[in-house]
């Protein structure tokens, strides 16, 4: 198992290095200790390429058997397995990734170093539109170095890298992969191929597709909590014997499996790419339809459900990138990423008429510089910039019409003195966000806030000798607040609540330190990273007393529990840890073991714990490797989290076991494989703190996977 984890450098994830070029074979995912007798030297893809042990704050990459093992429907469910990596996990269809128990806002979703353009920033309901069966290679990154991809990032940035634009001509004129995969818990039948082709010594065309198709999630256990059946058993009257009601699953018909959540997803695209030796242009469209449904949300009596909709949504989008190779005494390169997209989705009811639309226009756009190497110092210094036209319309409109312009220049420098290496880099960032009142709302909205915000970081780490390295990284961080977080005002179907704004807020400021240790050698690898972060005028959202909606609800009239956004001050703190060994080898089969541990603890002062943060966990592993085969079994354990919120409940502990076996027939090297595994062997009925839906969606019980991979 792959962990290059925690030791991530000032970087940014702007474009694919050569290690990820589409005719090359996919980094191996083995831990350090699995590979050759050899320190890694894993490239991490960014503004500046360095190798993984160069780096100063916490990343983690994705890929090749790893990827393919971990593989789910969404980006999130797909990265959860990772240190210090969550998921939101409101359903089979719709998970975000959480990093260091960051979420929303504060975690930027991109594909190639460009934000996925959709809406799932808004609402946990809402999918990233994002298809992992595309993905190459999937990097990332936590921490303040993140946020040079824009002052939204403090909790980190996941960067999904494909070959839509092909970054240079194919081997043998050509290149084909292909994967089909089979999901026991879903019944879920998914495929995707892309392929290359050379036409002349300078134009490459592409061609991807993807299909995936699920049915209703099997869980292992009851649909509710025990919470929420207890509540629902108290409502009416019925007595029960211990966690289990009697006769509660034959009232409400919701064990084994998870009403609503089956999906249909489709997506289509095509590139082309003109390679010279002095650089690349490439441009690419692609097509993104997904119908997915929302789990039911069981109200306390017995046999009553609230709604169970489905999303209609579509994406088209237009993507660019081009980088020119100056070679100049000054200027190594210039390179340049665009993207524009236009999103859509429906929420329909029961009856198939559409009841809330959403829609988002947006288009984002990045120049870069990057400087030579003089005397070890080297560094990148761009622009970016960010537009998007967000509108909602329905019965449930929870959020004005809006627009955001963002635009931010930012810097990057490094010195490399041997043991040590500086890093340090800035941000300054203009945003405009304005807002159209909605119908009835008070004649004093203002509609229209503009803000400044810088931050900055700096960090240094020294080799202690050749395998081990130790590292501090400091950041100043301002955060304008979202539209949402501004502007909402309305009954939100996705969290069940009223949502409101404050138009008010000032700028979310932290500061941040991160201590980070590594160490590699031929049969051991340790990464370890350690975290500390003040906020100032942090953003919350928090249930209060009903007459705070009503009072300003366009009708007067408040259904749902009323959740304000506050400002307040915080605390997050935590670590995550990751190590491999080699125990000994027979033959030509090696076997390692390794084992991973997260936890981050977060306040907001004199209110209490921050709501949905993920507990404490562990995950061991144990594999044996050669050139035909990788067999693994693992135990992860999440803790018992119950530090909640006043509107939260309590989450149990649980343990589950999964193995796997990768075959490679025709040796490592070759592109083909076939991946067998189960996972959740014993069926357990497990809930994910951080998910809104955590009481009444729990995640699959047992699933049995099969993955093939073919290429040419």
């Amino acid at each position: 198992m792959v962990r290059f984890s925690l030791g991530a450098g000032l970087i940014a994830l702007a474009t694919a290095s050569a290690a990820q070029a589409q005719d090359e074979p996919a980094v191996t995912s083995a831990p350090a200790a699995a590979r050759p007798a050899q320190p890694p030297e894993i490239i991490v893809t960014g503004i500046i390429d360095q190798t993984e042990q160069d780096v100063l704050q916490g990343t983690s990459v994705l890929s090749g058997e790893q990827l393919a093992r971990d593989l789910r429907p969404t980006i999130g469910e797909t990265l959860a397995r990772l240190p210090g990596v969550s998921a939101t996990s409101f359903g089979p269809s719709a998970s975000r990734p959480i990093l260091r128990g960051f979420q929303g806002e504060r975690i930027r979703v991109l594909t190639d170093g460009i934000g996925s353009i959709d809406v799932s920033n808004t609402s946990v309901d809402h999918a990233v539109i994002i298809n992992p069966l595309l993905a190459e290679r999937v990097e990332v990154l936590r921490g303040p170095s993140a946020l040079l991809f824009g002052s939204s990032a403090v909790g980190g940035v996941v960067n999904v890298i494909d070959t839509r634009i092909p970054r240079r001509l194919p081997t043998n004129g050509y290149r084909f992969d292909a994967i089909a995969n089979y999901g026991s818990a879903a019944n879920e039948r998914s495929g995707s191929a892309a392929g290359d082709v050379a036409v002349g010594q300078h134009l490459v065309l592409h061609a991807d597709g993807s299909y995936l198709k699920s049915d209703d999630l099997e869980i292992g256990g009851y649909a509710l909590s025990p919470a929420a059946r207890a509540a629902a058993l108290s409502q009416v009257g019925l007595p029960q014997t211990g966690d289990e009601p009697i006769d509660f699953a034959a009232s409400a018909g919701i064990r084994g499996r998870l009403p609503n959540s089956a999906s249909e997803t489709w997506t289509a695209g095509v590139g082309a790419t003109i390679v010279t030796d002095r650089g690349t242009l490439g441009v690419s469209y692609g097509h993104y339809d997904s119908l997915y449904g929302v789990p039911v949300r069981y109200a306390t009596a017995i046999g009553q459900e609230q709604e169970a909709p489905r999303l209609d949504v579509a994406q088209d989008r237009v993507d660019l990138r081009g980088e020119v190779n100056v070679d100049g005494p000054l200027i190594d390169s210039i390179r340049i990423r665009l993207g524009h997209a236009n999103y859509r989705h429906f929420e329909l009811e029961e009856d198939g008429s559409v009841g809330t639309a959403f829609y988002n226009n947006g288009t984002e756009g990045r120049f870069e510089i990057l400087q030579a190497n003089r005397g070890g110092w080297k560094g990148a210094t761009g622009v970016q910039y960010l537009n998007r036209l967000f509108d909602v319309d329905g019965d449930e409109a929870f959020l004005p019409a809006n627009e955001t312009n963002q635009t931010g220049i930012f810097t990057l420098q490094q010195y490399d003195a041997g043991a040590l290496k500086v890093a340090g880099g800035a941000r300054y960032e203009w945003s405009s966000l304005s807002a159209r009142p909605l119908p009835g709302q008070s004649q004093f909205f203002r509609g229209q806030r503009d803000f400044g915000a810088l931050s900055a970081s700096l960090g240094a780490s020294y080799g202690l000798s050749d395998a081990v390295r130790v590292g501090l990284n400091g950041s100043r961080t301002e955060r304008a607040p979202s539209g949402e977080e501004l502007f909402a005002n309305g009954p939100h179907a996705g969290t069940q609540a009223y949502e409101l704004g404050n138009e008010n807020f000032g700028k979310e400021k932290s500061w941040g330190l991160e201590a980070t240790f590594h160490a590699h050698t031929d049969r051991f690898s340790l990464d370890a990273s350690a975290y500390y972060n003040w906020f100032t005028g942090y953003i919350s959202e928090n249930r209060v007393d009903p007459s705070a909606c009503t009072a300003v609800a366009p009708d007067g009239e408040v259904d749902l529990p009323c959740f304000q956004y506050q400002q307040a001050d915080a605390r997050y703190y935590g670590f995550e840890a990751d190590a491999s060994a080699h125990l000994f080898t027979i033959g030509t089969t090696r076997l390692n073991a390794d084992i991973l541990g997260d936890y981050v603890r977060a306040n907001i002062v004199d209110l209490g714990p921050v709501p949905r943060i993920p507990p404490a966990r562990v995950l061991s592993g144990i594999e044996a490797q050669n050139d035909l085969f990788t067999a693994r079994a693992e135990v992860e354990h999440l803790f018992e989290q119950n530090r909640i919120a006043a509107f939260e409940t309590a989450t149990r502990d649980y343990t589950i076991v999964n193995a796997s076996i990768a075959l490679s027939p025709f040796g490592k090297d070759s592109k083909t494989s076939l991946l067998l595994s189960a996972n959740n062997i014993f069926d357990q009925n497990v809930r994910r703190h951080a998910s809104f839906l955590k009481d009444f969606a729990p995640l699959a019980g047992r699933d049995l996977r099969a993955t093939l991979r073919v290429g040419l």
